[in-house]
């Protein structure tokens, strides 16, 4: 009886000690909402600043810490933003949800979790760039994923001569 006795014991302990990991763990990725609605889209040719968490890179007005490159191409843009879709249209867990002739919203999805990313893109008429940013809608940290998103978009799109 003490054997069956300690085993539930061992059992309940791991369970405890399980569930203050996990919370542990979700409290430093997923502290609290960071995203907003209004904070989408093209503002007098600007995609937004990042928050000041670490879960966002941007190309326009940016600190050190979310700046990122925009993308130069060397083709027309119209044939820069149809190449660029179907890039997106090939990335693992994205879904193009908005585009117009110089912006594009792609939601991306983590792997396991299914938290939801902002992936945008704008191509000003008078530059010859691709102006990005990546942001999480949740948490504080996303451990470079959204910068590595960005950076393996762009060499994607060196791979196809844009």
């Amino acid at each position: 009886m003490s054997r069956l006795l300690r085993a539930f014991w061992q059992r309940f302990l791991r369970s405890i000690a399980f569930v203050i990991l996990l919370t542990l763990i979700s409290s430093l990725i997923l502290p609290g909402a960071t995203w907003a609605a209004s904070s989408l889209g093209v503002d007098n040719g600007h995609l937004s600043t990042c928050p000041v968490s670490n879960n966002c890179v941007v190309s326009q007005n940016a600190d050190e810490k979310h700046a990122i490159n925009p993308i130069v191409y060397h083709v027309d843009r119209n044939a820069a933003r149809e190449i660029l879709l179907k890039v997106l249209s090939v990335v693992p867990r994205t879904e193009i949800v908005e585009q117009t002739d110089n912006y594009i919203h792609a939601l991306s999805k983590s792997r396991i979790f299914r938290l939801v990313d902002d992936v945008e893109f704008y191509l000003p008429a008078n530059e010859s760039v691709i102006h990005l940013r990546s942001a999480s809608r949740v948490g504080e940290f996303d451990l470079g994923i959204n910068r590595r998103r960005c950076e393996q978009i762009r060499l994607a799109l060196r791979d196809l001569n844009i």
